[in-house]
C-alpha cells in the first residue's frame, strides 16, 4: 500500500497526518485563522521525522471550500513535498474530510449568496451556488446538514439543525484510499487548485481613472 501524506488546511484549524501499511502513523495540526503557513511546518516535521527511511508516495490536499489562503497554504505546502519525493500531489474535496458517509453540507459563498453539497458514499461532492435565502429549500430531507464555519450565521427553522463539523487531514486520507481507482486517476490529472465557488468579484475602473487617461499632449 502507497505511502500517503495528507494535508488539510481550508480552516482555522489545519492538520496533517501520515499514512502507511500500517494505518495512520502520525496526525498532528495547528490551529491559526490567518498564519497556516508559519505554523504547519511544525506538524510537517514531525509527519517526516515519523516517516523514517520510507519515502512518499502521494500527497493528497484538501482544496475546500474553506478558507482560500489556507487551502494555498496547504497545496503549496504539499505541492513543494511531492516535488521533493517525486512523487503526485493530488487535490481533493475538504467536504470528503468531514467523517460522514451521507449529509449536506453548507457555506457562504458571500454577496449574498450559498453553497449546498450532498455527500453521498462512493461519490464525490459537487457544491452548487444559488441565494442565500433559498439555502433552507434545497436541504434535502433527513439528511444530516454540516457547516465548517459558524452555524450561527445561518438563519433556519427550528426543525433544520446544522452541526459544525471541523475537516482533518486523517479523515482526507481514509476518503481517498475509499474512493475507486477511477476516481483517483480523474482527481490525479487535476493539478490542485482552491476550490471556486464563483468568479472573484472585480470592481471595473471608472473611466475617469488615472490608468485609463492618454497621455496629454503638449
Amino acid at each position: 500500500m502507497p505511502t500517503l501524506l495528507s494535508i488539510e488546511s481550508s480552516t482555522s484549524h489545519a492538520s496533517i497526518a501520515l499514512m502507511t501499511e500500517d494505518g495512520v502513523i502520525y496526525e498532528g495540526g495547528c490551529v491559526s485563522d490567518r498564519h497556516h503557513n508559519a505554523l504547519i511546518f511544525a506538524p510537517l516535521e514531525e509527519a517526516i521525522e515519523a516517516l523514517g527511511d520510507r519515502r512518499i508516495d502521494e500527497v493528497v490536499i484538501g482544496t475546500g471550500p474553506g478558507s482560500y489562503s489556507g487551502t494555498r497554504v496547504g497545496i503549496a505546502t504539499g505541492q513543494g513535498v511531492a516535488l521533493v519525493h517525486e512523487c503526485p500531489a493530488i487535490g481533493v474535496s475538504s467536504l470528503l474530510a468531514a467523517g460522514l458517509e451521507r449529509g449536506v453540507a453548507i457555506g457562504d459563498a458571500r454577496r449574498g449568496s450559498g453553497w449546498t453539497a450532498v455527500l453521498a458514499s462512493g461519490q464525490l461532492p459537487d457544491p452548487q451556488i444559488l441565494p442565500i435565502s433559498e439555502l433552507e429549500s434545497a436541504l434535502e430531507d433527513k439528511a444530516p446538514v454540516f457547516t465548517f464555519e459558524d452555524p450561527e450565521r445561518f438563519v433556519f427553522s427550528k426543525e433544520v439543525a446544522v452541526d459544525k463539523l471541523v475537516p482533518t487531514a486523517k479523515r482526507l486520507a481514509q476518503a481517498w484510499r475509499s474512493l475507486s481507482e477511477a476516481q483517483r486517476e480523474a482527481l490525479r490529472a487535476v493539478p490542485p487548485q482552491p476550490a471556486y465557488l464563483k468568479p472573484p468579484h472585480i470592481t471595473e475602473a471608472k473611466k475617469g481613472h488615472p490608468l485609463l487617461r492618454g497621455r496629454s499632449k503638449g
